[in-house]
Parts: C-alpha cells; structure tokens; sequence
C-alpha cells in the first residue's frame, strides 16, 4: 500500500488506554480503501459520478 488513508495519532486518540499495534494502521487503510472502491461502484451503477454517504 503506498499511503495510509488513516492518521496514527487518531487512532490511539479514538483508542485511549489500549496499545496499538503496528500494523493496525495498514490494516484499517486496507479496509477504508476497500469501502470506498465498492461505494464509488454503487454510484456508478446507480448513474451518479458523486459518491455519498448511502453508498457505504
């Protein structure tokens, strides 16, 4: 994956008094990444060019 799609410091900010592991962060921009190709897919289908919240 060439750039992260999420912050480190947010994370551990979302997730206060827990450790975070290092690969966490490429894990969670695997997935976000995955999302949004498959919510551009629906607004595709759905003949719209603007992908938007529904389509999560």
């Amino acid at each position: 994956m060439a750039d992260s799609l999420v912050v480190k410091a947010k994370i551990k900010d979302v997730a206060k008094g827990y450790n975070i592991a290092g690969d966490l962060a490429d894990a969670l921009s695997a997935k976000i990444e995955q999302l949004v190709k498959d919510a551009c897919a629906r607004a595709e289908a759905n003949g719209r060019k603007t992908v938007m919240a529904k389509d999560l």
